[in-house]
């Protein structure tokens, strides 16, 4: 009976010690790098992918740190910045565009890469060798296909018919395929289009100026980044949610972290799409909205 106690109590010790030295270890901390030609971390689309972290249990400074590697568009900067992340190293790296996603993928072939939004069609970038099976390291969310485009500028003629001169802004991030889309719509709907590059926020205004002096009647921005633009101010917009996008983003996050392979992981393509448009704006441009248009929107700002 005594050598039972003791022996028992003996187990009860070395239970305890090593109970006592798991509790000692530290939790794993995992580091997220974001790779962005964005200028600030303060956006809806960070905010919803720091709130689908949050959701599943990832808290910023106890289990972990999100390293920003933003370029504030200076897109000649994203080499740079996504070798930094590697040398670092991280665990993962978030992409918000097509060609940090491109610049990622040729800085590293070992760390995963989640692309929260990747262009419309990344197998005919060379991004990904199909959407079902990535490959590599890569996945994510594509962007709509380019009818998406043609889709837009018919929203413009059908919400200003008499509009007969557009302006098409495009920016670095705006695919060629996207580009010839939007033509090739304007050409069908009898649209004299004029092309303004924007590369950077300081040519916005500069190139709304061309286009003003091009006689452009209406503009038409070539890359849409959800519904917000219409929230903002912009006349209407028609797209996929990239809020929701950063959101799912962090569900494939907590997937690699767990252990899975992106390669393995589906590139999902955008299944809604949201026309938004803004009451306001068309009241000031002294613009009467179709009965049609009204009928179709997902939202209408008053």
């Amino acid at each position: 009976m005594k050598c039972w106690a003791l022996c028992s109590l003996g187990m009860a010790v070395l239970a305890g010690a090593s109970m006592s030295s798991a509790a000692q270890q530290p939790a794993k901390v995992f580091h997220i790098g974001i790779l962005s030609p964005a200028a600030a971390s303060s956006t809806k689309a960070f905010d919803a992918f720091r709130g689908g972290l949050r959701e599943l249990g990832y808290i910023e400074g106890s289990n972990v740190e999100i390293e920003y590697r933003l370029a504030a568009w200076g897109y000649d900067r994203l080499p740079a910045l996504a070798a930094d992340l590697v040398r670092l190293p991280v665990d993962v790296i978030v992409t918000d565009s097509p060609r940090a996603t491109q610049i990622a993928q040729q800085a590293t072939d070992a760390i995963p890469i989640v692309a929260a939004t990747i262009g419309a069609d990344p197998v005919a970038a060379g991004l990904a060798m199909s959407l079902a099976h990535p490959g590599a390291n890569l996945t994510g969310f594509s962007g709509a296909g380019t009818e998406l485009s043609g889709k837009r500028v018919q929203l413009l003629k059908d919400t200003v018919p008499g509009v007969s001169r557009v302006a098409g802004l495009r920016t670095p991030s705006v695919g060629i395929f996207h580009l010839q889309a939007t033509e090739e719509a304007a050409r069908a709907l009898g649209l004299d289009l004029r092309t303004v590059e924007v590369a950077a926020p300081e040519d916005i205004l500069p190139g709304f100026e061309v286009a003003v002096g091009a006689g452009a009647e209406g503009l038409v921005v070539g890359h849409l980044r959800g519904p917000g633009y219409a929230r903002d101010g912009g006349l209407l917009t028609y797209g996929r949610d990239v809020s929701e996008q950063f959101r799912l983003a962090a569900g494939y996050v907590d997937k690699i972290l767990k252990g899975a392979k992106p390669a393995d992981l589906p590139i999902q393509r955008p299944t809604r799409f949201q026309l938004v448009v803004n009451l306001k704006t068309a009241k000031t441009l002294g613009l009467t909205i179709p009965p049609a248009i009204l009928d179709l929107a997902d939202e209408v700002i008053e």
